[in-house]
């Protein structure tokens, strides 16, 4: 009788232990979108699992018909966008210098950053330095204080180590300063670091639910991801009857469908990006 050798043992296993893992994942995201295109009747019944029963659209009507929902989104449309290029602006500007062997400084820099990243701001001085710089009720508070990521840092860091320096001195000898040696070189060579940078940015801008809490009290200011907290954890019933559809409309179904849409822009960024995504964080990884 032939034994199974240990290494195929684990070729097996492998494989379906990933596709455990995948589906433990996915079938609650499948389930939602389930619901989200299922009937009010299917969905109190508990009938709907991986599939719509009585298959609608109404659920994104009446979501989609809500300014406050369009309001919320492109609020978070802005932070994201924007915020994301402030970011990668200012982690580009600081990981270059303190890439440069000349500047004398860098390493008690990088000892100043590697503390922010161990240790956070507790919430009330976070709070006052926020108040303080005047930034209470602004979109400006959700997209400033967190400008600048201590790990996108030295994984930016890491990335510009990689490039050779005698392209940096080649720019020198051209006469070229140092905003315009990153600008013409060292971004321009940087497009994985960057887009792993703006995957991480955005998402996590896209996100941003707790800062918004803290420091936006005009609603006219909350972000998709507030009003996507304030569908889930209040009944939608005033959801439904402002759509004029309440026999027909599951406050669940209304839940689901917010949440879909909360979710499919962001995942829509990453298929562009996953090349550049996936090496610059093999770089970020072996670098020092």
């Amino acid at each position: 009788m032939t034994r199974i050798q240990p290494a195929h043992r684990i070729a097996v296993l492998n494989p379906v232990l990933l596709l455990i893992i995948s589906l433990i994942m996915i079938l609650p995201i499948i389930n939602i979108i389930a619901q989200s295109f299922s009937g009010a009747t299917a969905i109190n019944a508990g009938e709907v699992l991986l599939w719509p029963v009585e298959f609608t659209t109404s659920n994104y009507a009446a979501v989609l018909k809500q300014a406050a929902i369009w309001r919320a989104f492109g609020v978070s449309v802005q932070i994201t966008v924007l915020g994301t290029l402030i970011s990668l602006l200012m982690t580009a500007t600081l990981a270059y210098p303190l890439s440069r062997h000349e500047y004398r400084e860098r390493k008690f820099v990088l000892v100043l950053v590697l503390i922010t990243m161990i240790f956070h701001a507790p919430l009330i001085p976070n709070y006052l330095l926020i108040r303080s710089l005047g930034m209470l009720d602004s979109l400006w508070a959700l997209m400033i204080p967190g400008a600048i990521s201590a790990f996108n840092l030295f994984v930016m860091r890491s990335f510009y180590l990689s490039i050779p320096n005698e392209l940096v001195e080649s720019a020198r000898m051209d006469g070229a300063g140092e905003l315009r040696t990153l600008w013409s070189i060292i971004l321009p060579l940087s497009k994985p670091a960057m887009a792993t940078m703006a995957i991480i940015y955005s998402v996590t801008l896209w996100n941003n639910y707790s800062n918004a809490l803290y420091f936006i009290n005009n609603r006219a200011l909350f972000p998709l991801q507030v009003k996507l907290r304030e569908f889930v954890i209040t009944d939608s019933s005033d959801l439904a009857s402002t759509a004029g559809d309440v026999m027909n409309l599951s406050p669940d179904g209304l839940k689901m469908a917010v949440i879909v849409i909360a979710t499919i822009p962001i995942m829509l960024v990453y298929p562009f990006l996953q090349k550049h995504f996936i090496k610059g964080m093999l770089i970020g990884s072996i670098k020092s």
